[in-house]
């Protein structure tokens, strides 16, 4: 009984992080319909922003981490203004190339700056505390504060999306970027404050990320998967779906992970899969948001 919890609570601690994956991408395409495949590969590039922001400028990782909101932001505004405003229309190929080749672009960019060795974040041995809970269980400190960190990311998202002006053109621009236009909505601005705050999310899942394990420029597209397949179970364009299926996706792990090591990640993929036969449009689609 106490290995299945165990299972649970660390399936579920996991799944926080994939929830942060997750949740920019979300955003984006609850905004824009705009499938970002380059997703992966900018929390990677965030993560390289704060190393070398702590290594080359000796900032303590924190303030790094904080610097990296504004500046994620300022390159996602920048990128959808530039890059991704003059190729979004009703065809979505275009938009899914563009980001194709953004993902070269920035694994290319991070080897060139970095070499392919694995890098990892240092917190002063934060990330090795953990709590014990009693019972033989403990829980790490690193990914409770994941999780927690997942929660806020998404109270505060709803609460723009649900309580504010802005959230209002969001929704707007999402449900018919015509009208909205027509009553003076600036669509291609809001896109891109948009795609600025999906970078911030994503900086935050990148902290995490560099935290908790080692990372390389290779690593973004398996990032994306994860985020990619938590949007899916939870439904698309969900924000608190993204974070159940950021949870389902993690305990699917955990659980293949005790039965057999090798069958961890295969788990999570036929979970997806059962899910995305059994509901097509996942378990909280948007419209039950």
């Amino acid at each position: 009984m106490t290995t299945l919890v165990d299972i649970v609570l660390q399936g579920v601690l996991l799944g926080g992080l994939y929830a942060l994956f997750a949740a920019g991408l979300s955003l984006i395409f609850g905004v824009m319909r705009l499938v970002n495949l380059a997703h992966g590969d900018l929390i990677v590039l965030a993560a390289f922003l704060m190393l070398a922001l702590t290594r080359v400028l000796g900032l303590p990782l924190p303030v790094a981490a904080l610097l990296c909101l504004p500046l994620m932001f300022a390159i996602g505004y920048a990128l959808q203004r530039l890059v991704l405003d003059p190729v979004l229309g009703k065809d979505i190929l275009p938009p899914l190339l563009t980001t194709f080749g953004l993902s070269i672009i920035i694994q290319n960019g991070l080897l060139e700056g970095f070499s392919a060795d694995s890098q990892r974040l240092s917190g002063g041995g934060v990330e090795t505390l953990s709590l014990p809970l009693g019972g033989g269980l403990a829980i790490g400190l690193m990914p409770l504060l994941t999780f927690l960190a997942a929660i806020l990311v998404i109270v505060a998202l709803n609460r723009l999306f649900y309580a504010t002006a802005l959230g209002r053109a969001f929704r707007a621009v999402s449900d018919d970027p015509e009208i909205a236009r027509l009553m003076g909505i600036d669509n291609r601005r809001l896109f891109a404050v948009a795609m600025g705050l999906a970078l911030s999310v994503c900086a935050v899942a990148a902290f995490f990320l560099g935290m908790r394990s080692n990372f390389d420029p290779t690593i973004g597209p398996a990032r994306l998967l994860f985020a990619f397949e938590a949007v899916i179970i939870g439904g698309l364009g969900s924000l608190w779906g993204t974070l159940a299926g950021g949870v389902v996706l993690g305990v699917a792990q955990t659980a293949g992970a005790a039965l057999n090591p090798e069958w961890q990640l295969l788990a999570g993929h036929l979970v997806f899969l059962a899910i995305l036969v059994a509901r097509p449009r996942g378990l909280f689609p948007r419209a039950t948001d």
